[in-house]
């Protein structure tokens, strides 16, 4: 499936949407132009996925994805919405399986807790917090200081700040306690990223311009209020739903899987912990 521009109405209640689609199936989607399973829509509406801000905060540009509104909140197409993720997905599968290195970028409360734990388990560079001016316009910069705090932490794990007053090294723990909050999920970023993966990029219009102005290609999971002008490869969904962002990487790990080397071992254990649960990619 090519392309996101919906060709659904406005609805008045874009439940009505949906419950097209559940009672009339693939007869209402090719009114759209779109075949997608009634499971996968229930399993978007279900997590959120679709579901925008409100109808006040909507970016021109974004009208042509949205079925609809309920009590002013914009409700994405989910037809669009399948589409633009398997693009970015391809896109992605593509980048990745050149050695492509991806650095992912979410700040916000709902998101950044699941793109930390997506980026730890592929061994991806990942900003949490704050976004560096210069992250990777200015990168010599930037790994000079990654440097320094690879090499403060590792004295202080070797033992060689003992020797300072306990004042100095007072200094020294709270110099590390920065430089940590700044550099930790930069660890692994021994170059300038060949993707930036943001999560709401009007929250992170700075790290976007920077890869803009390096001509490094962006995908970006975005919601009713963005401006997509400038996303090479958007993923219209919600951004502010935890939910939702977690189904959008779920699809995306299952996509990627594949593309790694046997005997890859994955940074964290949650596979371990708990069952996996098969995404449509994998089905």
């Amino acid at each position: 499936m090519r392309g996101g521009r919906s060709t659904v109405g406005k609805w008045s209640n874009p439940f009505d949407f949906f419950l097209l689609f559940i009672y009339h199936g693939k007869a209402f989607l090719r009114m759209i132009n779109k075949i997608i399973s009634e499971e996968l829509v229930k399993e978007m509406v279900q997590n959120g996925v679709v579901l925008g801000h409100k109808k006040s905060k909507t970016h021109p540009k974004m009208k042509q994805f949205i079925a609809g509104n309920r009590n002013e909140l914009e409700i994405l197409n989910p037809a669009a919405t399948w589409d633009s993720l398997e693009s970015a997905i391809n896109f992605l599968r593509e980048a990745i399986s050149k050695g492509g290195l991806v650095l992912f970028v979410a700040t916000n409360a709902a998101a950044k807790g699941v793109i930390k734990a997506f980026a730890e388990e592929f061994k991806y560079p990942f900003v949490e917090r704050r976004w560096l001016g210069g992250t990777i316009t200015n990168f010599s910069v930037i790994r000079s200081r990654i440097s320094y705090f690879e090499n403060l932490r590792e004295k202080k794990e070797k033992g060689e700040l003992l020797k300072y007053t306990k004042k100095e090294r007072s200094e020294f723990d709270k110099e590390l306690g920065k430089l940590s909050q700044n550099f930790s999920g930069l660890l692994v970023m021994k170059k300038v990223p060949d993707v930036l993966f943001v999560v709401d990029p009007k929250e992170h219009e700075t790290a976007v311009r920077e890869a803009n102005l390096l001509g490094i290609p962006v995908v970006a999971i975005m919601d009713t209020n963005d401006d997509p002008s400038d996303i090479s490869n958007p993923i219209y969904a919600s951004d502010h739903g935890r939910q939702s962002v977690e189904w959008i990487m779920n699809q995306i790990r299952g996509a990627i899987k594949p593309l790694l080397p046997k005997g890859y071992v994955f940074h964290d254990a949650r596979e371990a912990r708990s069952p996996h649960k098969k995404t449509n990619y994998e089905r």
